[in-house]
């Protein structure tokens, strides 16, 4: 399949949507209470679950348009620069892909229930309670660290192709 040479509009709403979903999610996770055993989720962590299930189901409809509608690396980029930025760039997917999914698993060991719209549940992806759905959901917050991580290289890099190199890196991302 030939590579494009930019992103095309499909692309840049994903990602755009995402990494706003991101900015609203990351202090959602962090300021709501602890939980703790027999606890039931409160507002913050149905918004939580909420958001978390909107930005699993985007990031893999971006994957998915990303496999059919892939996107050449910048021609200026020199090639440890191209294989640096698709590293990254699949990281990411991983990471955001992984946090996600520890999280319903979470859910699930707590024995939550997953409303995906009014009405319609997920299923549970392990038993309440069950040893694997604590070990899975345990690795929540270690990913959710990774996939801080990994964005903050990815915004130092955005901005060095901007501001220090100046390569219109950036501009391939942005509207227009």
């Amino acid at each position: 399949m030939p590579k494009q040479p930019a992103y095309g509009k499909t692309a840049k709403v994903l990602h755009w949507l995402i990494a706003t979903l991101l900015a609203v999610q990351f202090p959602v996770g962090w300021l709501m209470p602890d939980i703790r055993r027999g606890m039931a989720p409160g507002n913050a962590m149905k918004l939580h679950i909420a958001i978390g299930l909107v930005i699993l189901m985007l990031i893999v409809l971006r994957l998915v348009w990303r496999l059919f509608h892939p996107v050449a690396p910048a021609e200026a980029l020199p090639p440890w620069q191209r294989l640096t930025s698709a590293s990254v760039h699949w990281l990411l997917y991983g990471l955001v892909f992984a946090t996600a999914m520890s999280g319903w698993f979470f859910a699930s060991f707590r024995g939550w229930q997953l409303p995906l719209f009014s009405g319609v549940l997920l299923p549970m992806l392990t038993a309440s309670g069950s040893a694997a759905g604590r070990l899975v959901g345990g690795w929540h917050q270690a990913a959710g660290w990774g996939l801080l991580f990994a964005i903050g290289i990815h915004v130092i890099a955005a901005f060095m192709h901007a501001f220090i190199f100046r390569d219109r890196v950036v501009q391939r991302m942005l509207a227009g």
